[in-house]
C-alpha cells in the first residue's frame, strides 16, 4: 500500500440540528488522484472545509503525513503543504496571470519597509520568484497568456492558474472543489490531464470534488461517495459505478 498522505478519522460537523458531516473517514495515498462525489447537499464541501481549517470540525481527527492537524487554522495547514481551492474562484482580477502566480510565492525582504530601500538584499529573491512563476506557467501551458489580466481570461485558464498557485505555495496535497465547473469539455480534459502529469512528475496528491463524472472518472485512481453527510461507498471507478446504493441516490437508477 502507498504511504498515506492524508488520514481523516470520523470527522463530524453540524449546524444546529443538521449533521452536515457525520463521522466521515478517508485515506488518501501519496501520489494519487482521489475523487469525492455525491449529490448536491451531501456534505462534500463542508467535509473539505472541516479538514482544511475553513471550519472547525466538531469531532474526529485529521492527519497530514502522520502529523495531526485537526482544527489548525487554514494558513497553518497551507504552510504544512495542504492547499485547497474553492468552488467559486477568487483571482486578483486586476493582475495578470503571472501576477496571480507571484502572489502565491514567498515574499522576500523587499516587502518590508525596513529592507525595501536595500535592493541588493531582496532582488535576488524577487528574480527567483519570477523564474519559479514562469516555470509553473510553462508547466500549465499558460506562457502565451502570462500578461493577460485575469478578468479577461477564460474560466479554464483561471482554474489552471489556481492549480499553479497551489504549486508555488509548496503544496504536497491539493484539494480542488469542482475544478472544471463552467469549463468547456476540451479544456476540462486538459485540466485533468495536467493533474495526471503533476501526480506523475511531481508526486503530488489530489482530492477532487467534481460533478462532471463523464470527464472526472476517467482520471480517478479511487472514488469516495457521500450522501446525507456520510460515506455510502468507496473503491475503484468500476466498483463505485456498480454499487447499488450509488445508483439509487446519485445516478438515479
Amino acid at each position: 500500500m502507498p504511504e498515506a498522505m492524508l488520514e481523516v478519522c470520523n470527522v463530524k460537523k453540524s449546524f444546529g440540528g443538521l449533521k452536515a458531516v457525520d463521522g466521515v473517514s478517508m485515506s488518501l495515498p501519496r501520489g494519487g488522484i482521489t475523487l469525492l462525489i455525491g449529490p448536491n447537499g451531501s456534505g462534500k464541501t463542508t467535509f473539505v472545509n472541516s479538514i482544511t481549517g475553513f471550519l472547525h470540525p466538531d469531532g474526529g481527527h485529521v492527519y497530514l503525513e502522520g502529523k495531526e492537524i485537526t482544527g489548525w487554522p487554514m494558513y497553518r495547514i497551507c504552510k504544512e503543504g495542504m492547499v485547497r481551492s474553492f468552488q467559486l474562484p477568487a483571482p486578483f482580477g486586476g493582475l495578470s496571470i503571472l501576477g496571480n502566480l507571484l502572489a502565491a510565492c514567498e515574499c522576500g525582504p523587499g516587502e518590508s519597509l525596513l529592507w525595501s530601500p536595500f535592493k541588493d538584499m531582496w532582488r535576488t529573491k524577487e528574480r527567483e520568484n519570477v523564474r519559479e512563476a514562469f516555470a509553473v506557467a510553462r508547466a500549465m501551458e499558460l506562457t502565451s497568456y502570462w500578461d493577460a489580466p485575469m478578468a479577461e481570461t477564460s474560466t479554464g485558464h483561471i482554474k489552471l492558474t489556481e492549480i499553479g498557485r497551489a504549486l508555488l505555495a509548496g503544496a504536497k496535497l491539493v484539494i480542488l472543489d469542482e475544478p472544471i465547473c463552467g469549463v468547456d469539455p476540451v479544456m476540462a480534459d486538459e485540466v485533468f490531464s495536467f493533474l495526471v502529469r503533476l501526480r506523475d512528475e511531481q508526486d503530488l496528491t489530489f482530492l477532487v470534488i467534481e460533478h462532471r463524472l463523464d470527464i472526472a472518472l476517467k482520471y480517478a485512481d479511487y472514488v469516495y461517495v457521500m450522501n446525507q453527510g456520510t460515506l455510502i461507498a468507496q473503491g475503484s471507478v468500476d466498483e463505485v459505478l456498480n454499487n447499488r446504493q450509488v445508483k439509487e441516490v446519485y445516478l438515479g437508477s
